[in-house]
């Protein structure tokens, strides 16, 4: 028997995904720097490859998954480009990113803790998921 924490699990992982590349897809016209492009490009793809393996295992669970919170995602839309509309730079986009990756990586840790009896595999997903996320947010300092 499959246990809820596992589909529980997943689906705020693809929601998260979703909203990381979102986030992404928002600033990633306004790098300046080809560094910078380049990883927040390479993250990207990194996120999708894991949605696409989130996905896999949410169709075998025949669970549809999760979108972000609308109300979320448009008041970080918002910000970013409010933020973005008084300053462009790459020191902004670096600062937005690390904010965003900061509340995921948080909300990811707690989904750990709150869904203790999911299986390993998603898991894993979740702590690559975070992985990512902190990896991108060391990369990104020496734009701040």
């Amino acid at each position: 028997m499959i246990e809820p924490d596992t589909i529980k699990l997943l689906r705020e992982c693809d929601a998260g995904i979703k909203m990381g590349v979102a986030s992404i897809d928002d600033v990633l016209e306004y790098a300046r720097s080809d560094k910078l492009r380049r990883r927040l490009a390479d993250c990207k793809s990194e996120h999708e490859k894991l949605q696409r393996e989130t996905e896999h295992l949410l169709d075998e669970y025949h669970d549809a998954g999760k979108n972000p919170n609308p109300v979320a995602k448009g008041m970080s839309w918002i910000k970013t480009n409010a933020k973005l509309a008084m300053d462009d730079s790459d020191a902004t986009i670096a600062e937005l990113m690390t904010d965003g990756c900061n509340m995921g990586v948080k909300s990811l840790n707690q989904y750990l803790n709150q869904y203790q009896a999911a299986d390993e595999v998603s898991k894993d997903i979740a702590k690559r998921l975070i992985h990512l996320e902190e990896d991108l947010t060391e990369d990104i300092r020496a734009f701040l």
